[in-house]
C-alpha cells in the first residue's frame, strides 16, 4: 500500500506535466463547480443551506473518490504489479484536485503579457485574481500575479498533496478521499465565500480551518525552495496583513525572498521597498514552482512511510 501511494504522486505528477489540466468536460473540478452553481442563489434560510452544502458536497466528493479506489483495489492482486495498478487508479484522482504546471504557466502567460501588452495583462490576470484589475500598474499586476501564484500554491496543490499524505497513512482510499474533499472545500470557497454571499459563509470558514496547516508549509516550502530559511522570520512581520488568515503566510514569505513589496491595493502591503520588477516577478514564479516540486517529492516521501 506504501509503494502504491508513493507512485500515485509520481502518476499525479507526471499527468500535470504531461497535460496539466484535463478537457473541462471531462474534469470532476468542474462538474462539481457545476454543482455548486446550482446552491449559488438566494435562499429564505442562506445560512442553514450554506451549512449544509459545504458539509455535504466535500464529503460526497470525498466518498465518490474513495470508494472508487477501495472498491476497485479490492479486485487488485497484492504485490508490485498490484501497487502500479493501485497507483495508477488512485494517480489521476490526485491530479485533478491539484495544479502546477496550470498555475506556473498561467502566472508566466500574464508577466509576460504585462511586458508586451498591459491591457491585455489586464484581462489576462483575471484567470489568477479576483480583484478589478482595470487600474493596476504594470508593477501592480506583477505584483497579483506573484502573490496569486504564491496562494495558488497552497490552495492548489500542497493542500491536496498534504491530504493525501496524512491520510494515505490510513489506506490509499483514504488519501485520495482527502485529497478530493480538500479540492471541494477550496472550490466551494473560490465560488461561495463572499461576505456578499451568506449561503457561503460555512464554506469560507471550512476552507479558513482546511488551508491553515497547508497555508504554512507552504511558507516553509517557499523559503527552502529560495534556500533563504530567514524569509519565515521576516515574513511573520505582515504575514497577518491580508484578511484571510492564512495565504498571508505564503504571499508574506514570497515577497520576503524576493526583497520587494507584494500590494493590493487598499487592502494589505507585504514587504518592504518597491514592487516587484519584472525580474523579480518572473523569479518568484521560478521559486514557487522549485516549491511546488519540492511538494511533489516530500508527499511521496511521506506517503511511501
Amino acid at each position: 500500500m506504501a509503494l502504491a501511494a508513493a507512485l500515485g504522486v509520481l502518476v499525479a505528477f507526471g499527468l500535470d506535466a504531461a497535460f496539466a489540466e484535463p478537457p473541462a468536460r471531462v474534469h470532476p473540478v468542474a462538474w462539481f463547480g457545476r454543482l455548486v452553481g446550482r446552491a449559488d442563489r438566494a435562499w429564505a434560510r442562506p445560512r442553514l443551506v450554506g451549512a449544509a452544502v459545504a458539509c455535504c458536497l466535500p464529503l460526497g466528493a470525498a466518498l465518490v473518490a474513495g470508494a472508487t479506489v477501495a472498491l476497485v483495489g479490492r479486485a487488485v492482486p497484492a504485490g508490485p504489479f498490484g501497487a502500479v495498478a493501485l497507483a495508477c487508479l488512485a494517480g489521476p484522482w490526485l491530479f485533478v484536485a491539484s495544479s502546477r504546471r496550470m498555475l506556473r504557466d498561467v502566472s508566466a502567460d500574464v508577466l509576460a503579457a504585462v511586458e508586451r501588452d498591459p491591457d491585455a495583462a489586464r484581462t489576462d490576470v483575471r484567470a489568477l485574481v479576483g480583484r478589478d484589475a482595470s487600474a493596476l500598474s504594470p508593477a501592480q499586476l506583477r505584483s497579483a500575479a506573484v502573490e496569486s501564484a504564491a496562494e495558488n500554491l497552497a490552495d492548489g496543490l500542497v493542500a491536496p498533496l498534504l491530504a493525501f499524505a496524512l491520510g494515505a497513512q490510513a489506506s490509499l482510499a483514504v488519501g485520495v478521499a482527502c485529497a478530493v474533499w480538500v479540492k471541494a472545500v477550496n472550490t466551494l470557497d473560490s465560488m461561495l465565500g463572499y461576505p456578499a454571499k451568506p449561503h457561503g459563509t460555512a464554506s469560507a470558514r471550512l476552507d479558513d480551518a482546511a488551508m491553515w496547516l497547508p497555508a504554512r508549509v507552504s511558507a516553509l516550502l517557499l523559503a527552502a525552495a529560495a534556500a533563504d530559511p530567514g524569509a519565515l522570520r521576516r515574513a511573520a512581520r505582515w504575514a497577518r496583513a491580508p484578511p484571510s488568515p492564512n495565504s498571508g503566510w505564503p504571499m508574506a514569505t514570497l515577497a520576503a525572498v524576493l526583497d520587494s513589496r507584494l500590494e493590493k491595493p487598499g487592502v494589505y502591503a507585504l514587504g518592504e521597498g518597491a514592487l516587484p520588477s519584472a525580474d523579480e516577478a518572473r523569479r518568484g514564479v521560478r521559486v514557487v514552482d522549485r516549491a511546488a516540486l519540492v511538494g511533489f517529492a516530500l508527499a511521496g516521501v511521506a506517503a511511501w512511510y
